[in-house]
């Protein structure tokens, strides 16, 4: 008899640690798929897979993600044979499709309801692709590219009994066929926990300390890339320098591996390329690289203003907690922005490309820092309202009962053994 819940992906927990955790503590059991380098969550037994192939040589360029994705979901069926041997069967699966790993599991379990995580469904026109053509050209490879990239992941979707997306931004992007099965869903953050609060001193790594009340300019960008507008902040960033002296900027992200727009043309950093010939005071601009979670929290207590910009593509955690904890938050007017921000009620959406008007509302954040608290005070509300990871475990939880599996209310779950 189908009992319990299976988990499925690339980089477990990812998306579902919340209600993964959720669900152990409620007595459901639960498993889950992943690669080698997925973490886990306690309680919930995982296969995890090592490729035992990569792509073939000289392969048609177009053909690259999808046999990449099939390779994945070659692997995953397997370790979901080894759980089908072992005896579960699991009521519903819920997947992440974007690497392949949910393609063949009804092989597996074809009676198993499926419930399908779409984070973004890329198209070669209005979104991300061909954006901002300064550093990524919108060619004919780059949007057959984009095309290809849908192939294994639409057809996961096929197989889908219900899809969450997170904003209703990142569902309008899912093709229509799709529409009627979306929920949205954000997994949210913990409000509770992160929260307006009085800033404290903060340690920068060279030893010095920016005393509250400070002015101090805050971003965030996991792989420092103009995704997420890195190049139009820093061109803001000499003449709010210029203009105010005692201004500090914190900027959390390091250049990773393999960022969500592509490499620097140069094959270098991101980051030396868009900052190698800014008239910049390094003494206040602060690269604080991929920080403890508790030290960007305690910038978001200590910041003046909080830049969030990006192309038309997921949105960041970053974002919602920066409005948990109070921001004055000042972002891009794009079209992700539209699902947490609203133009002078809870911060501010300026033009993308324009970095003298980023300039202009950062300075005037630093010389009037007690004229936006009513900005801070909506943005609270509004990541309270809306992105409460509570609110959204409990969405979770109502699709997945939707779907039989029963699940216990909290007081009835059973008690965790010690």
């Amino acid at each position: 008899m189908a009992n319990g819940v299976l988990f499925v992906h690339n980089n477990f927990p990812g998306q579902f640690r919340s209600l993964a955790k959720t669900l152990v503590a409620r007595g459901v059991t639960c498993a889950a798929i992943g690669s080698s380098s997925s973490a886990g969550v306690e309680g919930v037994r995982i296969g995890r897979y090592a490729l035992d192939r990569g792509t073939t040589p000289d392969i048609f360029p177009y053909a690259i993600r999808a046999e990449a994705d099939l390779i994945r979901g070659s692997n995953a069926l397997r370790v979901a044979r080894l759980f089908k041997n072992e005896g579960f069967e699991p009521q519903v699966i819920v997947g992440h499709p974007g690497w392949g790993e949910m393609i063949f599991l009804d092989e597996v379990w074809p009676d198993a309801r499926q419930v399908m995580f779409s984070e973004f469904f890329y198209k070669a026109h209005g979104l991300d692709v061909g954006f901002d053509p300064e550093f990524h050209a919108p060619t004919e490879a780059a949007m057959l590219t984009a095309h290809a990239k849908n192939a294994i992941l639409a057809l996961s979707l096929t197989g889908a009994d219900a899809i969450v997306a997170p904003t209703e931004f990142q569902a309008s992007a899912l093709p229509p066929v799709f529409q009627p099965l979306v929920r949205v869903i954000h997994e949210g953050v913990d409000v509770d926990a992160i929260q307006p609060g009085p800033a404290a001193p903060f340690a920068l790594p060279d030893g010095r300390t920016i005393a509250p009340g400070t002015p101090v300019i805050t971003y965030a960008n996991n792989y420092m890339e103009p995704m997420r507008g890195l190049h139009i902040f820093a061109r803001a960033l000499p003449r709010l320098m210029d203009q105010v002296p005692d201004a500090q900027v914190l900027i959390f992200g390091k250049e990773g591996a393999r960022p969500y727009g592509g490499s620097a043309p140069d094959g270098g950093a991101w980051q030396d390329l868009i900052f190698r010939d800014l008239p910049l005071d390094a003494s206040r601009l602060h690269f604080m690289g991929k920080a403890p979670h508790a030290q960007l929290l305690a910038a978001f207590r200590l910041s003046t203003a909080h830049v969030y910009y990006t192309y038309p593509f997921v949105l960041s955690w970053s974002l919602v907690e920066a409005m948990a904890s109070g921001c004055y938050v000042i972002g891009s007017d794009t079209a992700p922005l539209h699902d947490a921000i609203k133009d002078g009620v809870n911060g501010r959406l300026l033009p993308f490309f324009d970095p003298h008007t980023l300039s202009q509302a950062l300075i005037e954040a630093c010389r009037y820092p007690q004229g936006f608290n009513y900005l801070r005070t909506a943005a609270r509300a509004t990541a309270v309202a809306k992105f409460s990871s509570r609110a959204g475990g409990e969405a979770w939880l109502g699709l997945l009962r939707e779907l039989g599996v029963a699940i216990p209310d909290a007081d009835l779950a059973p008690a965790a053994e010690t």
